[in-house]
């Protein structure tokens, strides 16, 4: 069924990549009576990297996993102009998800693990897995169930990688990870994988991983959409404004959404529209934003 809100399929190539790969209308998900996620509605276009951000319980996991069809819900899907229903399996056709568990064989070895995607997937890319078997450097040998976590989820992120699809979930993807491992992981995605064809959700509580990569950022609280926007015009709108600890009644005038202290010094978070005679300021950072929308500062100042 196609989006009636789309134009015909006969779209030149300039013009898909104009528009929406993902069309996501008035999502509600309820299990039971406890809603997860109320009303959520948002699109996202090719050519992008986009972050998505929410305490746990937040509906991160629970969007991701409408989105792939394995939960049933409210509302509605488009997935390249295709309305989505739940366990539509064909949507793995040009979808690589990569959960924050992984469910390997651990009957197989890390060799045989590979060869069985590559049998089964139309999408395999062998050129890419060859790249990221050397650069994750995988006992091939080795069965799974002798792998460590880190190890297997190297090896899941590989087998991911190597699909060459469309579109890419990522939720929790760099758990178990060292830290040298998780940069080289963002260098791949960046480096081997992203263009311009393609779009990357990545959810994480780790945001400072992502900030210097995501182009749009995701506010979910407690089952609500809070924000979708580009990083640099949410960024535009608010600055940390500090100040010595004496001039702490300059900063309260202009109730700041939140406010620390340091070292003698003051701070808080204010639109950009404001100045402050004397003041120093500086751009925020996307876990400030976060927790100053969420209250998460006002429980601890």
């Amino acid at each position: 069924m196609k989006n009636e809100y789309f134009t015909p399929s006969d779209l030149t190539d300039l013009e898909k990549q104009e528009r929406e790969i993902i069309n996501i209308k008035n999502l509600t998900k309820f299990y039971k009576k406890f809603m997860a996620l109320n009303d959520i509605s948002l699109s996202f276009k090719r050519g992008r990297i986009i972050g998505l951000l929410g305490r746990n319980g937040a509906g991160k996991s629970t969007l991701m996993r409408c989105m792939l069809g394995f939960l049933k819900y409210e509302g509605e899907i488009f997935i390249q102009d295709e309305l989505m229903s739940h366990n539509d399996h064909h949507i793995f056709n040009n979808i690589a998800f990569i959960p924050d568990v992984n469910e390997l064989d651990d009957r197989l070895t890390v060799q045989q693990t590979i060869d069985y995607i590559r049998g089964i997937h139309p999408k395999w890319n062998q050129e890419m897995a060859k790249k990221l078997i050397s650069i994750t450097q995988l006992p091939l040998n080795s069965k799974v169930k002798k792998l460590s976590k880190g190890m297997k989820t190297k090896l899941y992120l590989l087998i991911t990688l190597s699909l060459d699809v469309d579109i890419l979930l990522l939720d929790e993807p760099t758990i178990g990870l060292d830290i040298a491992f998780k940069r080289e992981f963002y260098n791949i995605i960046l480096g081997e994988y992203f263009d311009t064809k393609k779009m990357i959700l990545i959810s994480t509580h780790q945001i400072e991983e992502i900030e210097h990569l995501i182009q749009e950022i995701i506010f979910l609280h407690e089952g609500k959409l809070l924000l979708h926007k580009e990083i640099d015009e949410l960024k535009s709108e608010y600055n940390i404004v500090t100040l010595p600890i004496e001039r702490n009644s300059e900063l309260d005038y202009y109730h700041p959404l939140y406010k620390t202290k340091s070292l003698g010094l003051v701070s808080g978070l204010l639109s950009s529209d404001i100045q402050i005679e004397g003041a120093l300021y500086s751009r925020p950072q996307l876990a400030e934003l976060f927790l100053a929308m969420t209250g998460g500062y006002n429980a601890m100042v």
